[in-house]
């Protein structure tokens, strides 16, 4: 076929994806219902100009859009990866963590009974064998999420619940794709009903040889990546080639699944490539490859309908009763999923609540598309696979295609309508009122000020004066009839109003470059589950988030067991010198947020609401401090290190923008401002460079630090020190329970300690300790102990505090008034003394 007029296709189909978005827009229908219909009837008129006598002009047209060379192949290994490791790399993976236990559930599980079900409702009323039903279950199960996920958005729902379903549908893609593969060897094989066992035994194979294929080729490309530096198009083309040759490797080489391979390619790269790119490369490697998956997506779209019309050639009156039987099937799969699943996981506490409504939504908005076609194609090109059974794979996944994009996407924004999706809440409602009016005060006072400047005529300022204080007293008093929202209400909408400038000002800071890549993914990520806390539960999901962005992970406390138990230090240096940084970017932003309280939320929610809000954030700020102070007491020089790149980084920020400045009033050239940049760039790399932390636990420093042990000489400390073992305890979390044995005593090296006996409470602060009276008494522990700030402790088993305890008067001293303290004698639990000094 000439190149010239493939060429001028393709072209042309760029002009038709141009036109497809404002014309959804327009129609108010989902973007990949337009492209599809297009497809269909581009398809269509090019098979009737072909045939009919009418002309013959349009002929040689006709033809080349009937005969692209676009095959199965092309869809599989061009497009699809592509589509997929956008998806990857547009995901918020430290958010798409917290849910991927529905996730997960929702996505394996889901394909897996939408697979079955279809399979053997069409085994039952159809003569195909078992393994070609189970192969339609598989193609049919895919589901395309853009159309739900884009009216979810458009309506202000929550973001969880769009998180999870665009999660649910990368690995649902992945999942059905590898039993296709699956079920497709068997078909081609003429084995008509398979073994499901041995099936489901060689499932788990290939997802984990895919993984294990993708995350090598993703660690490669990292490391490559690295090794060019400051040659940001270097970078990005090794991006761009990364999700190939992860695909053909796990394929062609492993044997494995491409499409999993893909997947844990694109999720490698969205996980380490912040920390080791530069924050403009990676912004901009991100955006590359979102223009390159609109292209795919909408390519792959209207390729696939173009083929729809011959898809459809050889119909007959049963297949539509198969199709009805594929969408029945699919439709009870998905149902089970949704309303049997989704309600189970959310008792377990596993899954957050999805309202009624929002579930029929997603049973509606499943659509499915350009993947379901492709994988159609790919049967009917197989010269191994039956003719008969090519005809009816192409013609129910075909119909069922249809069938989800015309009658579904076509009604599904009415449908969300009738369930009031798209309506405010009565909060969001008030709030939007008061919102109006307050930014109307403000723009008439900016009015006033701007007119002041001008040269304008006194009658036409007083005129549209008057015409814009009607429409203000208008609003004010709109506002002003909603004041019955109760004071939680109010509350709740300033912390989310809060939670959203904090996110802002994270996203201006990272533009500064005040705060790397690598923190700002997870400060944004805390921002956002501020915002869903105050969404869902109010003032305690608030701070029940923010007490978490301080907290010690599970990922941290596995890293102290691989450093105290065998050795493995560079796990643990690694999530503390993080934790130094996030702490560090979590003191500079909530600095910034007591200027926006007293400012816009005081004019929108009232005093008391500011004040209150005033209050939380200064226990956030008081939570991160004490954190700080924790770190900085272990590792005493590393604090001031960042601290010190902190402030370098900050001078190149202000410096770089003096020089644009320069630059844009034409006090200096582009040579200059060229050479100048250049130079700016080599030492804004040099302070990106995170200081190595060593991990060895100065624990000597540390101990050096109690009064308690301030008599002992270096060589007894280093000696404690090394019998010492460090826990750490989150706010809330119990550290000794009532009558369990006394076995250890435990020195608070930072953070705080509340005890709790026999009806009494006392709190704990650094320098003190616990759990020595038991011990000294012989009797189970009969107070309960819990942390009510994030804490590091040293802890001493009973042996060596026993020795300790003779040897140090400090530490006989401390006992003596505890003792006394609680009415005992000291005489009667004190060893004899010994010198200090030994």
């Amino acid at each position: 076929m000439d190149i010239v007029l493939i060429t001028t296709i393709i072209a042309s189909l760029f002009l038709v994806i141009g036109a497809a978005e404002p014309l959804a827009a327009r129609l108010r229908l989902p973007y990949s219902v337009i492209l599809a219909v297009l497809g269909v009837l581009i398809g269509v008129g090019a098979t009737f100009f072909l045939h009919t006598e009418l002309t013959d002009a349009l002929n040689p047209v006709a033809e080349a859009i009937l005969d692209l060379p676009i095959r199965s192949n092309v869809f599989l290994y061009v497009f699809l990866p592509t589509l997929l490791f956008q998806a990857t790399l547009g995901m918020n993976l430290r958010r798409m963590i917290d849910d991927w236990v529905p996730i997960l559930m929702l996505a394996v599980v889901a394909v897996v009974v939408a697979t079955f079900s279809v399979g053997y409702a069409l085994a039952w009323v159809s003569a195909l064998p078992l393994a070609a039903c189970l192969l339609i279950g598989a193609i049919v199960s895919t589901t395309d999420p853009s159309a739900v996920v884009s009216i979810f958005r458009s309506i202000s729902s929550p973001r969880r619940l769009a998180r999870i379903i665009e999660g649910e549908s990368l690995l649902n893609d992945a999942a059905a794709i590898a039993l296709f593969g699956l079920f497709m060897g068997f078909v081609m094989l003429g084995t008509p009903d398979p073994e499901l066992g041995d099936a489901l035994l060689r499932f788990p194979l290939l997802i984990a040889g895919g993984a294990i294929t993708g995350w090598l080729c993703a660690r490669v490309a990292v490391w490559i990546m690295a090794l060019f530096g400051r040659h940001e198009l270097a970078q990005i083309s090794v991006s761009v080639a990364l999700p190939y040759l992860a695909y053909i490797g796990a394929e062609q080489i492993v044997g494995a699944s491409g499409v999993i391979a893909v997947v844990a390619a694109g999720l490698t790269l969205n996980l380490v490539a912040p920390g080791r790119l530069p924050p403009q490369s990676w912004t901009n490697l991100r955006e590359l490859w979102g223009v390159l998956a609109h292209w795919a997506g909408a390519l792959i779209f209207i390729l696939a309908a173009l083929l729809i019309p011959r898809l459809l050639e050889e119909v007959r009156i049963g297949d539509i009763l198969l199709v009805a039987v594929v969408i029945v099937a699919a439709v009870v799969a998905r149902m089970v999923i949704l309303f049997g699943l989704l309600p189970l996981l959310t008792r377990l506490r596993l899954s957050p609540p999805v309202d009624r409504p929002y579930r029929v939504a997603i049973l509606w908005g499943g659509l499915r598309g350009a993947v379901t076609l492709a994988l159609a194609l790919a049967v009917t090109e197989s010269f191994r696979v039956p003719d008969d059974i090519q005809r009816v794979v192409g013609i129910l996944a075909t119909g069922f295609t249809l069938f989800t994009l015309i009658v579904q996407g076509t009604t599904l924004r009415w449908v969300i309508g009738r369930l009031g999706l798209d309506r405010l809440s009565p909060i969001d409602e008030a709030l939007s009122r008061q919102v109006v009016a307050v930014a109307l005060q403000t723009v008439r006072e900016d009015l006033a000020s701007t007119t002041e400047n001008y040269d304008l005529s006194r009658d036409i300022v007083r005129s549209e004066a008057k015409r814009f204080g009607e429409r203000l007293d208008e609003a004010v008093k709109t506002a002003e009839d909603s004041a019955d929202i109760l004071d939680r209400d109010r509350i709740a909408l300033g912390l989310i109003v809060l939670a959203g400038h904090e996110r802002d000002t994270i996203i201006d800071r990272v533009r500064e470059r005040t705060i790397s890549a690598r923190m700002a993914e997870k400060v944004m990520s805390d921002a956002e589950r501020l915002i869903e806390g105050a969404r869902s539960q109010g003032r305690s999901g608030y701070q029940r988030a923010a007490r978490r962005s301080v907290a010690y992970g599970k990922g941290f406390r596995a890293a102290v067991w691989l450093n105290r138990r065998l050795g493995i230090s560079a796990p643990l240096a690694q999530m503390t010198t993080d934790r130094f940084e996030l702490m560090l970017s979590q003191r500079l932003i909530l600095r910034d947020l007591g200027g926006f309280i007293d400012g816009r939320i005081r004019r929108i929610h009232g005093r008391r609401v500011a004040e209150l809000l005033h209050e939380l954030l200064s226990r956030r700020i008081e939570a991160v401090e004490t954190a700080l102070e924790g770190l900085r007491l272990q590792y005493p020089g590393y604090a001031e290190e960042l601290e010190r790149r902190f402030i370098r980084r900050t001078a190149l920020r202000l410096e770089e923008r003096e020089y644009m400045m320069m630059r844009e009033d034409g006090l200096i050239g582009a040579e200059v401002y060229m050479s100048l940049m250049a130079d700016l760039g080599a030492r804004r790399a040099a302070a990106e460079t995170r200081p190595k932390l060593d991990i060895a636990l100065q624990r000597t420093a540390l101990v050096r630090q109690f009064p308690l042990f301030a008599e002992f000489s270096e060589r007894a400390l280093k000696r404690l020190g090394r019998g010492l073992e460090t826990r750490y305890a989150n706010v809330g979390e119990a550290i000794i329970r009532k009558d369990s044995a006394a076995k250890r005593v435990f020195f608070i090296a930072s953070g705080a300690v509340e005890l709790e006996s026999a009806g009494q409470t006392w709190r704990l602060g650094r320098g003190e300790m616990f759990g020595q009276m038991a011990i000294l008494m012989q009797k189970p522990l009969r107070a309960e102990a819990k942390a009510i700030a994030p804490t590091t402790l040293l802890v001493l088993d009973e042996d060596r505090f026993r020795r300790l305890l003779g040897r140090s008067k400090a530490l006989r001293k401390a006992v003596r008034e505890s003792a006394e303290k609680r009415g005992i004698e000291p005489s009667a639990i004190l060893p004899p003394a010994k010198d200090a000094s030994a």
